[in-house]
């Protein structure tokens, strides 16, 4: 699983150099598709419910599962490009939340706000604790920023399958039962975050989702392993 995740997270960092006004997202689909090839990597999302690309590219007021398209990407987007594959059987996943050049005091601010969450959330990912002390301190720290935590989708269990038990929401669901973090767990924790809104229409595509209000949105993830110690982080260089 290290290994799997190794490589996506190499992967996302080569998209992020790519990334510039002009470029499209299909473009970031054509290079990702190339990359797997060279890691001999298996697209863990292409497929996978009839979703039919390697990358999911959600630009701006898209929150997550937007296809890579033909739309040259512009000054002033943000761009979250979330990311599978399978290794030896083993799945990895992570996503990031791009700059498109130079972006407003706002967007910047959002993907901050995002990124921080989840390390947040990866800091209570500690054997023992319960797994909504992960949700609470994502949706705590969102919510004191005065922004908004997407509730439809949630982070998950991960290993011999992309999706496994337990789902890792990024706040605490109503009457949450207490489940408690065993080292040896590995979980994608995956915070998405809007200025405006936390309610999501899916476009006719069936797969794109969008914030209602089409205000903007970001989306972080890592791959980690809970230790009888620190987290440990398998989505990164």
């Amino acid at each position: 699983m290290r290994e799997a995740n190794r490589i996506v997270a190499i992967i996302l960092e080569e998209i992020r150099e790519a990334i510039r006004p002009g470029l499209t997202t299909l473009d970031l689909e054509r290079k990702a598709e190339t990359l797997c090839k060279k890691f001999k990597v298996r697209p863990a999302f292409k497929g996978y419910h009839g979703y039919p690309f390697i990358l999911c590219c959600s630009v701006n007021e898209q929150i997550v599962h937007g296809f890579p398209n033909t739309r040259p990407l512009e000054e002033g987007d943000i761009l979250s490009v979330d990311m599978g594959v399978v290794y030896k059987g083993f799945f990895g996943d992570a996503a990031r939340t791009f700059a498109v050049g130079e972006i407003s005091e706002q967007a910047a601010r959002l993907m901050d706000v995002t990124k921080n969450a989840l390390y947040l959330g990866i800091d209570q990912a500690r054997a023992g604790n319960n797994l909504y002390d992960i949700s609470a301190a994502i949706q705590d720290y969102v919510e004191g920023k005065g922004f908004h935590v997407i509730k439809r989708f949630v982070g998950h269990g991960i290993g011999t399958r992309l999706h496994e038990k337990p789902e890792v929401p990024n706040f605490v669901p109503f009457n949450a039962s207490k489940i408690t973090l065993k080292a040896g767990m590995t979980l994608a924790i995956e915070p998405m975050v809007a200025i405006g809104t936390d309610e999501v229409e899916i476009l006719a595509d069936k797969w794109t989702a969008v914030t209602k209000d089409r205000s903007l949105a970001a989306h972080f993830e890592h791959t980690i392993a809970i230790t009888s110690e620190e987290p440990m982080i398998l989505s990164e260089v």
